[in-house]
């Protein structure tokens, strides 16, 4: 009879290491499952963190390319409307006569120089003129075309007038001057 009990308590050790060994391959089943899932939730951490990241450097980009335009452009405003202010000076010296700049030399010599001082301030701002000459090819990128005429003598797109000066604030246009332009087809045709 002893027999059987040994065989038995034999049995309930092969049984208890099986459980254990079930049980110890659960636990690590478990804790592969918790490494893989503690990896993943790493990996998306470390995907948001180098998002934001690149979020904060592209804020900053734009932020110190919007700093430079405000510090370039920002006074297109105020160039606008001083804009007119030139023209009025300008037309007023193209006014007077020979006559007139001999009684008034002071009174002209004031407006030339209150201009040139306009001119000088303009630079110094980065805004330039843009003076076309009658006989130039117009240029739709800094010419606006005010009236277009047959003129003898003229290429078709050559500028014939110069009705206003057109000004550029660095690279942009502020105001394209404003010009007539020839429009001889059949001079130009000949010519060709």
């Amino acid at each position: 009879m002893a027999e059987p009990k040994e065989d038995s308590f034999l049995d309930d050790i092969e049984e208890a290491a099986a459980e254990e060994r079930e049980l110890g391959e659960a636990e690590g089943a478990s804790e592969v499952s918790e490494i893989d899932a503690l990896r993943a939730e790493r990996d998306a951490l470390q995907d948001r963190f180098m998002r934001a990241l690149a979020d904060a450097e592209n804020a900053r980009k734009r932020s110190d390319k919007d700093r430079r335009e405000a510090e370039q452009y920002g006074s297109s405003r105020l160039a606008r409307d001083m804009l007119p202010v030139h023209d009025g000076l300008r037309r007023a010296l193209d006014a007077i006569t020979e006559e007139q700049r001999a009684t008034s030399a002071a009174l002209v010599e004031g407006i030339e120089l209150t201009l040139r001082e306009l001119v000088n301030v303009f630079s110094k701002h980065g805004i330039t003129v843009i003076d076309p000459q009658p006989g130039e090819k117009f240029d739709p990128r800094h010419h606006e075309a005010m009236f277009e005429a047959p003129v003898p003598g003229t290429r078709a797109g050559e500028i014939i007038q110069v009705s206003a000066q057109g000004f550029m604030l660095h690279d942009r246009i502020l105001r394209p001057a404003q010009v007539g332009v020839s429009s001889n087809r059949e001079e130009a045709s000949e010519r060709g």
